[in-house]
């Protein structure tokens, strides 16, 4: 599985490295017989390739998992995973497309664009504190309960998900041009 999110800002990462990632990791290595892996872009080390780690994660993952925000639908990177599994769904289905992507709401769902809202959505914007102590409050409970939820609808996404295939597509952003090199002043 891999969470697909918006890297830039500060609240999507925090929310998902504090308790989207780790919570549902951890329900879903409960509820299945074998281990469960779940990518989540800070296992990339440092130094690595990031876009042939990215790509490699990708090629690899059964259910994408994307954390939608409106910001999310601007990242080229974002873009490039949805659209990648969004392909994916569209070979492996045979003239009816499999469901390979199971998005979630951090934020905003009026913003995004059509393909995204015709999915069906797990909405958890009740639940988008970043904030560590947020483990410590009432409201937590509930959202450990949507977890819950979510694992199980997950996991029969990922018994279903069609075998891997080396010539899965993988859709990756062109890379940047070269920055101006800055002539030093005299």
């Amino acid at each position: 599985m891999f969470i697909s999110y918006q890297r830039s800002g500060h609240d999507v990462p925090a929310w998902v490295r504090n308790h989207f990632h780790p919570r549902l990791t951890e329900v879903l290595d409960n509820n299945l017989y074998r281990d469960v892996k779940v990518f989540l872009d800070d296992q990339i080390p440092t130094g690595a390739n990031w876009p042939g780690q990215l790509r490699s994660a990708l090629l690899r993952t059964r259910v994408l998992v994307p954390v939608c925000s409106p910001k999310y639908f601007k990242d080229e990177w974002c873009l490039a995973e949805w659209h990648s599994m969004a392909k994916r769904e569209e070979l492996a289905g045979d003239g009816h497309p499999r469901q390979l992507i199971y998005p979630v709401i951090f934020c905003d769902s009026w913003n995004f664009p059509d393909y995204a809202s015709e999915r069906r959505m797990r909405d958890l914007h009740k639940w988008s504190q970043p904030f560590e102590h947020y483990q410590a409050t009432p409201e937590y409970i509930g959202f450990n309960e949507q977890i819950g939820q979510i694992a199980k609808e997950l996991e029969e996404l990922i018994e279903l998900a069609p075998d891997w295939r080396a010539d899965w597509p993988v859709l990756t952003p062109a890379p940047e041009p070269p920055k101006r090199a800055r002539m030093p002043r005299f």
